[in-house]
Parts: C-alpha cells; sequence; structure tokens
C-alpha cells in the first residue's frame, strides 16, 4: 500500500479524546490530527516522540492531516486502523498469503451474520467461501511478542463469535492479525487486557477458526505485508 502523498514529520505534543492529536510540524507550525485508532496505543502515544502524518486531499475536510506513523527506537509503527483492510487485500491479491491464495473473487466490506460486516470475503465456484476478519496489532509489552488487543474490544468479540457461526455453517472462517510493526518474533494475545477477548478467541478456534499472523514492511512511503509470525499459547 503506497502512501497516496508525501507524509509529513512531526513531533507529538498529545493525543486526546481518542481520536485527535496535536503535532509540531517542523516548521514550527502546530496542526491538529484525526487518530484513526480507538485503541489505547500503549507505548505509542508519549509527548515528544516524532510522527509521520498524511495530508487530505480534500481542501473542505475539517482536519487537514491524519496520523499514520510513530516512530520508536525499534522502528515504525503503522497506526492508522483503516489501513490493514487494504493492506491485507492487497497481499492476497499479489498471492503474498499462501493459504489465502486459490479463489477467484475478493470483495471487502460484505454484510454478514448479525449486522455485521467482513473485512474481506474471498469466493470460489469450486470451494467454501471464505471470511476473513482483519485486526490491527501496534502493542508489544516485552522483547519478543506483539499482542492484541491493547484495550478492551467488545466488536472484536463479536467479531470471533461471527466467525465462528460461519465454520458452523460451512463456511471457512479465519482472524488476520496484522501486526503494523517490524521487531517482533511472535504474536500473543493480552489476556490482561481483555479476558473476555480471549475466552471468545479460544472458543472460536476450537470451532475451526483459523489464525493467522503477519508483520509488516514500513517505510514512509509505503507500508507492505511482511512476514508470518506464530501465535503463541
Amino acid at each position: 500500500m503506497q502512501f497516496p502523498s508525501p507524509l509529513i514529520k512531526g513531533q507529538l505534543i498529545k493525543r486526546y479524546k481518542r481520536f485527535l492529536c496535536d503535532i509540531e510540524l517542523e516548521n514550527g507550525d502546530i496542526v491538529t490530527a484525526h487518530v484513526a485508532n480507538s485503541g489505547s496505543m500503549m507505548g505509542l502515544k508519549e509527548p515528544g516522540l516524532t510522527v509521520w502524518l498524511s495530508p487530505a486531499n480534500n481542501p473542505k475536510r475539517k482536519l487537514q492531516y491524519s496520523w499514520e506513523l510513530v516512530e520508536i527506537d525499534q522502528g515504525l509503527v503503522g497506526i492508522n486502523t483503516a489501513l490493514p483492510n487494504r493492506i491485507v487485500a492487497e497481499a492476497i491479491l499479489s498471492s503474498e498469503v499462501p493459504s489465502l491464495s486459490g479463489y477467484d473473487t475478493l470483495r471487502r466490506e460484505v454484510k454478514y451474520g448479525e449486522n455485521s460486516r467482513i473485512d474481506i470475503l474471498l469466493s470460489d465456484n469450486n470451494k467454501s467461501d471464505c471470511y476473513v476478519e482483519v485486526k490491527n496489532v501496534t502493542l508489544k509489552r516485552d522483547e519478543k511478542f506483539a499482542e492484541f488487543p491493547d484495550a478492551v474490544t467488545s466488536r472484536g468479540t463479536k467479531h470471533l463469535k461471527e466467525l465462528g457461526n460461519m465454520v458452523e455453517d460451512g463456511h471457512r472462517a479465519v482472524m488476520f492479525y496484522l501486526i503494523q510493526r517490524q521487531d517482533c518474533k511472535g504474536f500473543a494475545l493480552a489476556k490482561d487486557i481483555d479476558p473476555t477477548y480471549a475466552e471468545a478467541f479460544t472458543v472460536a478456534k476450537k470451532m475451526g477458526v483459523e489464525i493467522l499472523c503477519y508483520d509488516c514492511h514500513i517505510t514512509t512511503n509505503k507500508i507492505e505485508l511482511g512476514t508470518a509470525h506464530p501465535f503463541i499459547e
């Protein structure tokens, strides 16, 4: 996924009201940017961190910048939760995810279940539909493992139950955790942050929901699918 315009460098002043942040640009201007991330962003929102913003293409938009990347000691981290679906879809279409290749059709944001939308629906006349739910992962609390979630997510729990229902109906279902960072050696659940999600995950996995975890190659020009990582029980 290529950023449509060059990103703009700045320094984080503060994140507030979940979806807003103040940034000081290199020229000294202070701007308010949109934060497309409803999680806690633990470890990624400390004042003074170097961040990268994308400019809005619409001059009428209220906020003219969106926060895309944050720079930490270990490298760049992608915080925009609106991007993982696109990153994964592009990777699937480019045959970069072997276990999800061989389908004729890829559709995004398709209605299913109980008033839900699946991130990616793969279809083929010769096989069952494959429902792929994509989750953005940014949390890392130790030297090795990325974790999800970084906050309580009732919506995420609902998605696990919906995927389990799809398996029961004879379809294939995949929970795809996209780690938008490059410094991890595996993926684990943050059970202490949301025990309910962890319980729903265990149930869904026993029902046959598949688990995929990949990191990303991140630069200030683009974000692409990286390496597959193991799920650590």
